[in-house]
């Protein structure tokens, strides 16, 4: 059973400042964790709980929201603390309220360009995390070839072929790991990418403010957060344009598009099950087709 006075303790420590926590109201968090909100009025505070064994997965997103935080870019909420109580990991961090309405979707393109303006030497980053609940490896890899076919497409096909989808998808996926270099010989920058930015992982504040949330942080090609964008839609042709007037993409995009949103719809296979078998598998063929 959750122990919400020792999670109030827990955060007021932290910060520094009593919260009066109240009764916890649930609220929406997706289909993986428990969400809630502690507190009133502007000391409300966003809790997410889950198994105290996935306390490592909110580690790691406290150190992924952090560090998006330090380039003074793009709103994201502060993380708080994360612990463990009642036998739940938790993670809190401030609570943003998102507006109803549309957002200033010029000022989100524009802002996520700045925050792929951070860099580092190598891709990857200091700590592994999640996709979903996907492990995400985030081994530091020099070439980015090789980091996207060790790190991205070939555990996802691993874990494809654990989980029994072991016929023309991995075959054709072994063939378009080895054409990889001919495909992302494009020279890309080493950006701070936010790692999941779907429609779902952005809001925007009463003011219309951007948010991004629920990060799975590494450092790549800025044109893998620029791809997921796309694939569920949400974002709209404002932000596109405002992101590529701050930042023009290379030539051949389009086409490295289908190839990192082919990493997102091959963890929803292993994650829901064989009905993105299909559209994998087309994926693949696009991109040897462009292979020849």
């Amino acid at each position: 059973m959750t122990d919400w006075q020792a999670i109030v303790d827990q955060i007021s420590a932290v910060s520094g400042r009593r919260l009066q926590s109240g009764r916890p109201q649930a609220i929406g968090g997706g289909c993986i964790n428990q969400a809630v909100v502690l507190g009133e009025a502007e000391q409300r505070v966003f809790i997410k709980l889950n198994r105290a064994d996935l306390l490592p997965m909110f580690e790691a997103e406290a150190a992924g929201l952090s560090e998006m935080a330090a380039t003074k870019s793009i709103r994201v909420p502060a993380p708080i603390c994360t612990g463990v109580d009642g036998g739940q990991a938790f993670i809190a961090m401030e609570y943003v309220a998102l507006g109803g309405g549309r957002g200033d979707a010029i000022a989100a393109g524009r802002q996520l360009a700045a925050m792929h303006r951070a860099t580092r030497p190598r891709f990857g980053w200091d700590r592994d995390n999640t996709i979903g609940s996907t492990p995400q490896h985030n081994a530091a890899r020099d070439d980015w070839a090789t980091f996207w076919s060790d790190q991205r497409l070939g555990f996802q096909l691993e874990l494809a072929a654990h989980n029994g989808y072991s016929g023309r998808v991995q075959r054709q996926g072994e063939r378009l790991r080895q054409g990889l270099g001919g495909l992302l010989d494009h020279s890309p920058a080493v950006s701070l990418l936010h790692g999941d930015l779907w429609g779902g992982n952005i809001g925007y504040a009463a003011n219309g403010q951007p948010v991004i949330f629920d990060p799975a942080c590494y450092y790549g090609d800025r044109e893998a957060d620029l791809a997921m964008t796309e694939l569920f839609g949400g974002f709209g042709g404002e932000f596109r344009a405002a992101y590529e007037d701050a930042w023009p993409l290379r030539p051949g995009y389009a086409v490295r598009k289908d190839l990192y949103n082919l990493y997102h719809i091959l963890n929803h296979l292993n994650l829901f099950g064989g009905g993105y078998l299909s559209q994998a598998e087309r994926m693949i063929d696009r991109l040897l087709a462009e292979l020849g």
